[in-house]
């Protein structure tokens, strides 16, 4: 039986960007055992993955880390993250390995010279392709997130204006040039008068409280659950407006309508909304076109560079609310 350790660290959303992966390498390879490592802090996001056979947990000691996989003695390494600690891991092992294409210089010619060279391909199909070698093809079947029982939310107990249908509205996100400001975010509470559940992280609970206080529509869930509570909350929401974010890819796992929102990211990485192949829910993606300093950076800042905001703050709000509403009903 082949033994297989996939390898992605960090973070939300690219953990569950690996769900394919997982699930076709287990399926469609003979008696595989697929083990995967990843952070301490996102192992919630893959315990209840049934396909994989054991999860491993890195914390801040990789040679610790690297002495426990190699006892496992794998067969290959299915690398996903691609940086010198994974590196350190596959010397470490010293077993075959494959490794995903970041394609940083396609990333840094469109962040530094806003030249477009990035191939019209997901980041998901980016990590099948790894798999090439073992004849493992995408089934088609989209993302996976899976649920433990203890983390569903039962509706009964929000507040009774949600209980019947509600949006979900993501208003964190890793970095703060990915997210909009809480003026934006306000304008598009009051032009949004269906029942919305805000959804973040404990960071993010400030503005939350803050938003609630203004619109009695809005319900801040904030910090106030666990991540698996997050996601039942996203499954059961019918709509999801949302930052490029983690839960956005989890909103995408559960197939939820979804209105993304990009700042100073741009969906060209690869990283939009992943659906399956058929039955593709609305989506629609808003970004402000024609701005010469986006994208500015693959990843974020903790404030615009430029001290202009534009990507976000010329952000077409009516326009993302009315994709919002008309979707809702």
């Amino acid at each position: 039986m082949p033994k297989f350790l996939i390898i992605r660290f960090s973070s939300i959303g690219d953990i569950v960007l690996t769900t394919p992966v997982i699930r076709c390498l287990k399926q469609q390879v003979p008696g595989a055992e697929v083990h995967f490592v990843t952070k301490k802090s996102f192992g919630a996001i893959l315990f209840p993955n049934p396909y994989i056979d054991k999860l491993h947990l890195h914390e801040d000691d990789l040679p610790a880390t690297i002495q426990k996989l190699k006892d496992e003695h794998f067969d290959y390494i299915i690398d996903l993250h691609h940086n010198l600690r994974t590196l350190r891991v596959k010397w470490g092992l010293g077993v075959k390995s494959f490794s995903f294409d970041k394609l940083n210089l396609a990333k840094w010619k469109l962040t530094a010279l806003k030249v477009n060279h990035m191939p019209d391909i997901h980041i998901v199909d980016r990590y099948l392709a790894t798999l090439n070698s073992f004849g493992v093809k995408n089934d088609g079947k989209g993302l996976d997130y899976f649920i433990e029982e203890k983390d569903r939310i039962n509706l009964e107990t929000l507040p009774e204006t949600h209980r019947n249908g509600y949006a979900g509205l993501v208003i964190g996100a890793a970095r703060a040039t990915k997210q909009l400001p809480f003026s934006q975010l306000d304008e598009l509470c009051k032009r949004f008068q269906q029942p919305i559940i805000l959804l973040g992280g404990p960071e993010d609970s400030p503005t939350g409280e803050a938003l609630a206080l203004k619109h009695a529509q809005a319900f801040n869930a904030c910090g106030k659950f666990k991540l698996g509570q997050s996601a039942d909350l996203v499954r059961q929401a019918k709509v999801i407006i949302t930052h490029d974010t983690g839960l956005m890819h989890i909103a995408a796992a559960f197939q939820k309508p979804i209105i993304s929102i990009w700042g100073n990211t741009v969906p060209d990485f690869g990283m939009g909304p992943y659906y399956c192949n058929s039955n593709t829910p609305f989506s629609k993606q808003f970004e402000v076109a024609g701005l010469s300093c986006r994208p500015c950076s693959k990843i974020g800042y903790k404030k615009c560079p430029k001290d202009h905001f534009n990507c976000m703050m010329q952000q077409d709000i009516h326009g993302i609310a009315d994709a919002g509403i008309s979707t809702f009903s």
